[in-house]
């Protein structure tokens, strides 16, 4: 029986901590712990991406779409500076990864080939949880402190492996000396809840209210029922961040879509005309669609009490799981729906959905992006999960997608990095190998690494029960990224090479189709979600069609709330759903 090494005891760490896989690209200082996560026979399993900076974003995918710690794995020098990005989305989306680093210097420190300072390195992406093993006696204690930490903080934290400590024999009894911890595996989390004076101040506060708008975040999840009851119970409309847009139901009468930058004109109005904003598992950045200091009141739920106030003045902070406080809220706010305000927030739904449905209707030569994605929208598989990229799809997603309630839909919200939607979806399949999963992205983000990813497609499709993993790309040839805006001249001017994506998806085994004609959007996604494998869906689209960011409701008063007469115009012209800018113009 061969030796116990370290590298076998990460791998029985790992799955003490119920690690069901590992991304990453192999290497010479990593090498003895892919070994043993190949002898393990797939408990955990080792997956090879095409780049570390896709297994990062693969192991942030896992933690986003399935709540449990992401792993990744490297190895020193460029390969690990590779890894940031990843890191990076995990961080700022906060997200809960550990990322492994293999290290193998035997020149001297300060001139040995591929060195880098991992402290350095790593120091602020994992809020400076960058450790170091030394000895095998150190190496349980200290991965599942990188664990811990990881699930306590929601962020990454990295553990470096030195290659010769990896393939050290491991001593049948580990020794319990002075500075060695011992610890086991879990990552129980604390029930959060508000105390009960605050609690009671922000019922009064919402109990004030008479235009009460909620805005809605990621950490609203698991709690949509709470969030829909208080709506109700208050007459309030609903908005949500990006991030938030698949909590609640996107078909409920007063849910008026995403807003910010990429987001509706019924939500810039919601935020124009309230008088109450009560925030939800926010730290939404468009922050410039929010109502101006001075003209609401303004209550913030959150877990981590670091992010209330940060983006906005808040009146009354709640330190809290979304769900427990908003029940404990529920208690408290008597039954009192203003449904005058309630029926201009959803005539403001209606005519922003008509404005939608125009605007995929319009013609595009040769084929309008907004069509391609308000086709989808009424055949999104009811237990599937969504990846969406960076760029001009992901202004027609968070339009033109309505999400069933039990979809997962995730993006790289924070950091807004092109490039994550393919390697998310890999991981949202390996995790759910029997649900359906979509990728959108453009033409760029497929050319950045879409391409090479289609290989780890092609290499694991027929381990999955469902094979549909459906990539949409939006193939504009626009290299600019001015989406619809004025194009600049010269080099940066110039159409990206057109790739056939469809041909390269059938080269690989797998399933492709490509769409010049409006008529065949509808047939052609009809087709890919009944593949019998992985499918390319290449959408030909018009690259003028314009972005049109809406403007905040009312800017023509926005700001002036401390004068009582214009507060009152306010509410008479919202009442009176008479807005200063027709949906039309706004779009």
């Amino acid at each position: 029986m061969a030796d116990r090494t370290v590298a076998d005891l990460v791998v029985e760490r790992l799955r003490a901590w119920r690690v069901p896989r590992a991304f990453g690209y192999p290497g010479e200082a990593i090498a003895p712990l892919v070994g043993a996560l190949d002898r393990a026979g797939g408990d955990p399993a080792f997956i090879p991406a095409r780049h570390e900076e896709t297994a990062a974003f693969m192991a942030t995918g896992h933690a986003k779409f399935t709540g449990e710690i992401g792993v990744c794995l490297a190895t020193q020098g460029p390969s690990a500076v590779h890894l940031l990005n990843g890191l990076y989305d995990a961080k700022l989306d906060s997200k809960p990864v550990v990322a492994i680093v293999g290290e193998d210097i035997t020149g001297p420190l300060g001139g040995a080939h591929e060195e880098i300072g991992l402290s350095r390195l790593f120091g602020d992406v994992c809020n400076q949880f960058v450790r170091y093993g030394r000895g095998p006696e150190q190496v349980p204690a200290l991965l599942d402190q990188a664990f811990r930490t990881a699930a306590a903080t929601r962020s990454p934290t990295c553990v470096v492996l030195p290659r010769a400590l990896q393939v050290a024999v491991v001593p049948d009894l580990l020794p319990q000396t002075a500075g060695v911890l011992t610890a086991t595996p879990g990552e129980p989390l604390a029930r959060v809840l508000p105390h009960d004076v605050d609690l009671d101040a922000a019922a009064s506060l919402l109990a004030g209210g008479q235009r009460v708008a909620i805005l809605v975040g990621q950490g609203g999840h698991g709690a949509a029922d709470q969030i829909v009851a208080l709506a109700n119970r208050l007459g309030a409309g609903v908005a949500t961040s990006l991030l938030g847009k698949p909590v609640l139901d996107e078909r409920l009468p007063f849910h008026t879509g995403v807003l910010g930058e990429v987001g509706t004109t019924a939500a810039a109005q919601l935020m124009g005309g309230c008088d109450t904003l009560l925030l939800v598992g926010t730290n939404d950045p468009w922050t410039d669609y929010f109502p101006m200091p001075g003209q609401v009141r303004t209550i913030q739920i959150d877990i981590d009490g670091r992010r209330i106030g940060s983006r906005y003045p808040v009146d009354v902070p709640l330190v809290g799981d979304a769900a427990d406080t908003l029940g404990a809220l529920l208690g408290r706010v008597a039954d009192r729906p203003n449904q005058q305000w309630r029926g201009v927030v959803e005539s403001s739904v209606d005519r922003w959905r008509q404005a939608a449905a125009d605007r995929a209707a319009a013609p595009a030569e040769p084929v309008n992006p907004q069509l391609v994605l308000h086709e989808l929208s009424a055949r999104v598989p009811r237990d599937g999960s969504v990846a969406v990229d960076v760029g001009s799809v992901l202004y027609w997603y968070a339009r033109h997608l309505e999400l069933p309630p039990g979809v997962r839909a995730q993006l790289c919200g924070t950091l807004g990095s092109m490039g994550c939607a393919l390697p998310y979806a890999v991981a949202a399949k390996l995790a759910r190998p029997d649900e359906p999963v979509l990728a959108l992205l453009g033409d760029g983000a497929m050319q950045l690494n879409g391409l090479a990813e289609l290989i780890t497609v092609a290499h694991h499709w027929r381990e999955w029960r469902d094979p549909r993993l459906v990539i949409l790309v939006l193939n504009n040839r626009d290299h600019s990224g001015m989406g619809g805006g004025p194009r600049p001249t010269g080099e940066l001017g110039d159409r990206r090479p057109d790739v056939p994506y469809a041909g390269w998806a059938r080269l690989l085994g797998l399933h492709g189709v490509r769409v010049d004609r409006p008529e065949l959007v509808g047939p052609a996604w009809d087709e890919v979600l009944a593949a019998d494998r992985p499918s390319v869906l290449e959408a030909v689209v018009d690259p003028a069609v314009p972005l049109n960011p809406p403007e905040p409701a009312l800017a023509d008063l926005r700001g002036v709330f401390a004068d009582g007469d214009a507060a009152r115009r306010v509410r008479e012209r919202m009442l009176e759903a008479q807005v200063s800018v027709e949906a039309e113009d706004l779009v």
